[in-house]
């Protein structure tokens, strides 16, 4: 039995590891809902405290919104009880974001997580009024800002964010996916709940002070990583750094090309359900396998052939 962890034993609102979902597909490429269902599952029994769906490891931009729905509808039935289930709902576009976020609530989503408008780069104005319409459109449920400025070009100054928190009650929460822990710090001064957006960035964001992260490494890793929040919950510094440091293979090898198509090569050894990825992404090449397939049997996760 699956329990949903008690928010009055973590201050992260949405649990402490939370796993950016690869979407499964079958192997035409098209949606594998029964698939995202066992996947979820699998997670949520393997250290993921919730789930972000339809994100950047989710092929976000190769999905329909039809795609979309079914797959958050699907997850939220099958795990909802037992984890925080966030929608990935943002784009370049105001308007279609705030027609998602609007369906995503209905569903019943827990939250949404909210990219940096990408392409268009707005100014800061136009960034706060994409990320206030938004809000109203989630029925009172909160929003993640995700800052990941190597994907949109542009980045969620500490300050912008600060005044998001003010002027934007539901913005409660930030992925951030940049190395500046002073920006970090910025942002938890703020007042803002900070998640690691980089599996790297878990251990330094947990050491200021941040509650957890928004994960691809969980997939795989999960039950390590969520030990690693509850090493520096305990205050044994010396122990969380020596199980990061045993970690980073798996984190490298995790990126050795374009995310997702490394995890879902991970998933698939593991005989999970994963399928392929979608145009423009091709799947993993032999030699991506190989670092990967390696690191994973040198963590003991994977039999050697």
């Amino acid at each position: 039995m699956i329990e949903r962890v008690s928010r009055s034993e973590s201050s992260a609102p949405f649990g402490r590891i939370v796993t950016a979902m690869v979407t499964p597909m079958h192997p035409d490429g098209s949606l594998d809902l029964a698939g995202a269902r066992n996947l979820a599952r699998h997670l949520v029994a393997h250290g993921s405290e919730g789930l972000v769906l339809a994100g950047t490891t989710g092929e976000a931009p190769t999905l329909t919104d039809d795609e979309k729905l079914a797959l958050f509808e699907a997850v939220l039935d099958e795990v909802g009880d037992a984890a925080s289930v966030v929608a990935s709902t943002g784009s370049y576009d105001t308007a279609h974001s705030v027609h998602m976020t609007r369906e995503a609530a209905r569903i019943g989503v827990d939250a949404v997580l909210v990219v940096t408008p990408y392409y268009s780069k707005p100014p800061p104005e136009g960034i706060l009024r994409h990320f206030a319409a938004i809000a109203d459109a989630t029925g009172g449920r909160p929003v993640i800002a995700y800052n990941i400025p190597q994907r949109c070009v542009v980045n969620l100054e500490p300050e912008l964010l600060a005044r998001l928190a003010r002027e934007v009650p539901l913005v409660t929460s930030v992925k951030q996916a940049t190395t500046d822990l002073g920006e970090a710090q910025a942002l938890l001064d703020a007042g803002l709940v900070l998640y690691a957006g980089n599996d790297d960035l878990l251990l330094p964001f947990l050491e200021l002070g941040g509650v957890g992260g928004i994960c691809v490494a969980s997939h795989v890793i999960g039950r390590e990583l969520l030990q690693l929040c509850e090493l520096v919950a305990a205050g044994d510094l010396k122990a969380a750094r020596s199980l990061d440091a045993e970690l980073v293979p798996v984190l490298e090898a995790l990126a050795v090309t374009t995310n997702p198509i490394p995890v879902k090569a991970a998933v698939a050894m593991l005989g999970l359900p994963a399928g392929p990825v979608r145009l423009p992404l091709v799947d993993a090449d032999e030699t991506e396998r190989d670092v990967v397939r390696v690191a994973l049997e040198r963590r003991g996760l994977l039999v050697r052939a």
